[in-house]
């Protein structure tokens, strides 16, 4: 049996295999991305299957607090092993992820809606009550959200920053400057969250023709904006799941000018009082979030971990 296989086929509460994933990816980076990524497909499919194991009816004669532990801890090794196997297709999605946090893939946000269509898929070829289905569903918008925070936490080997990051803070640094000086906020904040927003540029929201709309911070054209909108396809989180939508946005003529109107929309909008004068990185982001800045539950930590992150230090000296 190959070593990868003995690491797949451990039993679920088998501590050690956590400080050998730790290990295998600070010592191989790349190497560890397939083990890691199958373990995070894993623990999602525990959550699905747990969903549908509280949508299920439990009262019997043989129900007791120790048969649900049993239970349990079945469904997680049987979730351990089918993440391992492939066949959700998770995993991928998730290495995918991972890849592009340590530089080796090509940047881009990991795709919600396909995670959600493969996590639904898995859940309705199950024969199980409608209630178990809806469940599952439910925790499958969910998880889209929260792979790439999960991710996140693992303790991947440092590397060079990409180019593109680099070219992305040099285009923007002058006007988050000039927007640092209007709302009092740090203007590595400022570059943060269009990074955010933008995929570090390589995400933001385009034209029918293709180019640029300039929109770094995917503010969207409600009702009192006069200027020139362009529609785009977006997420949208509802009850905390993620669902596709498409709205419209506002389009710049330059960066500029995008920044002087997040600037001015942070000014001139009470309800980012709290926003204005953050010296704090993760303060500022959490101010966002409560100011209703985005639908994301997890959009402050999303933030936070970009603005405390090493690619954005290494960016701004490099």
């Amino acid at each position: 049996m190959k070593p990868e296989d003995i690491a797949n086929h451990r039993f679920v509460l088998d501590m050690k295999s956590a400080q050998d994933l730790r290990a295998k990816i600070q010592q191989d980076p790349k190497a560890g991305l397939k083990q890691a990524a199958q373990q995070f497909e894993g623990m999602f499919l525990q959550m699905v299957m747990k969903s549908m194991r509280d949508a299920t009816p439990s009262d019997g004669l043989f129900n007791s607090d120790a048969t649900r532990f049993y239970t349990g801890v079945l469904d997680q090794q049987l979730a351990q092993q089918l993440g391992a196997s492939g066949q959700v297709g998770f995993a991928r999605l998730i290495e995918a992820q991972l890849g592009r946090m340590m530089g080796t893939t090509p940047g881009g946000e990991l795709p919600e809606a396909a995670a959600i269509a493969s996590l639904r898929g898995f859940a309705r070829q199950a024969t199980l009550p409608a209630g178990a289905i809806q469940g599952a569903e439910r925790v499958a918008g969910r998880v889209a959200g929260e792979a790439a925070d999960a991710a996140a936490t693992l303790p991947v080997a440092p590397g060079p920053v990409s180019q593109g990051a680099r070219d992305f803070v040099n285009r923007v640094w002058p006007h988050a400057v000039e927007a640092s000086r209007s709302t009092g906020v740090p203007a590595h904040f400022l570059v943060a969250h269009a990074a955010l927003e933008s995929g570090w540029g390589k995400s933001e929201i385009r034209r029918a023709d293709g180019s640029s709309s300039h929109n770094l911070f995917g503010i969207k054209a409600g009702k009192s904006w006069q200027g020139d909108s362009v529609e785009a396809a977006t997420t949208e989180y509802v009850n905390g799941a993620a669902q596709p939508a498409r709205e419209k946005f506002r389009a710049y003529s330059s960066y500029a000018e995008a920044f002087r109107d997040y600037a001015n929309l942070l000014a001139g909008n009470s309800r980012f009082s709290g926003v204005l004068g953050q010296q704090d990185g993760t303060a500022f982001a959490r101010s966002l979030q409560q100011a209703g800045y985005a639908t994301d539950p997890m959009y402050a930590d999303k933030l936070s971990r970009i603005i405390n992150g090493t690619t954005l230090r290494q960016a701004l000296v490099g």
